[in-house]
């Protein structure tokens, strides 16, 4: 399955509200100091930070497919603390993690059914998943734009075998997903995080990594900066506010689930 390439030095300046929402994820997990964690989708490596200084005598594996990710994350240094460039769609771990952690990654991977066996199969006995990732009607202006944006005439001929590269499902079909896996109980929440950006140029970088990545990667050289400029302007022409700010539907699910 198609993996994107990011920029994990970019990304980390844009992505404070995802570090908002990871914290509020690590909150919720009840550790003794000595588990076994992986994070799903690492990033830039800050949050799995934060979960290895919460078990200092366990240890915490962070895996991303982009090589820009992984490569600055892995300027972060500790001893209970690795990164390895992996894909999600690959997991091949077996009765190896009390807990499988992941924030606003898991809305890029396409298969869930795949996934959560897998994740099923790495998880020891007595192990979670805690994961928040986008649900139905998550980011609903960058999306109406976008479309717009392929269906012009000028772009339209380099979208033609284009797929949209997120699977967001609503509480209802993740429940029908995960109910056939074999976990002994799970938890499926809604949770409406829509927000103000609060200035344009926020929003922008927003845009810049990760949004707009697989749209740019479909566009010839020539016409890339140029698709990049409507997007934004149509975008601020949508979401910008009297005061500045620039609105953003941001819908999730967090999962819970025990095995």
């Amino acid at each position: 399955m198609k993996t994107y390439e990011f920029d994990g030095e970019r990304y980390r300046t844009a992505s404070s509200h995802q570090k908002e929402w990871g914290k509020s994820l690590i909150s919720k997990i009840t550790l003794q100091g000595n588990e076994t964690i992986l994070d799903l989708g690492c990033g830039d490596g800050h949050l799995t930070e934060q979960l290895a200084l919460l078990v200092p005598n366990g240890n915490v594996l962070g895996i991303d497919a982009s090589i820009g990710m992984i490569q600055t994350a892995q300027n972060i240094c500790r001893d209970n603390l690795a990164f390895v460039r992996m894909d999600i769609n690959n997991l091949h771990f077996s009765n190896e993690f009390n807990i499988i952690y992941s924030n606003a990654a898991l809305h890029w991977i396409k298969d869930h059914k795949r996934l959560l066996q897998n994740s099923y199969a790495a998880l020891k006995p007595g192990g979670i998943l805690l994961w928040d990732f986008g649900s139905h009607g998550n980011c609903s202006n960058f999306l109406a734009v976008t479309q717009q944006k392929m269906d012009e005439d000028n772009y339209r001929e380099f979208f033609r075998d284009f797929e949209m590269p997120w699977f967001m499902p609503s509480k209802n079909c993740y429940e029908e997903l995960i109910s056939d896996i074999g976990y002994c109980d799970f938890t499926i929440t809604e949770v409406n995080r829509d927000r103000y950006f609060p200035t344009s140029d926020e929003m922008i970088k927003w845009i810049d990594q990760p949004c707009i990545v697989p749209f740019i990667e479909c566009i010839p050289d020539m016409l890339k900066n140029k698709f990049r400029q409507e997007v934004i302007a149509e975008m601020l022409k949508k979401t910008q506010q009297p005061d500045g700010t620039c609105f953003e539907t941001f819908r999730r699910l967090l999962v819970y689930a025990l095995k």
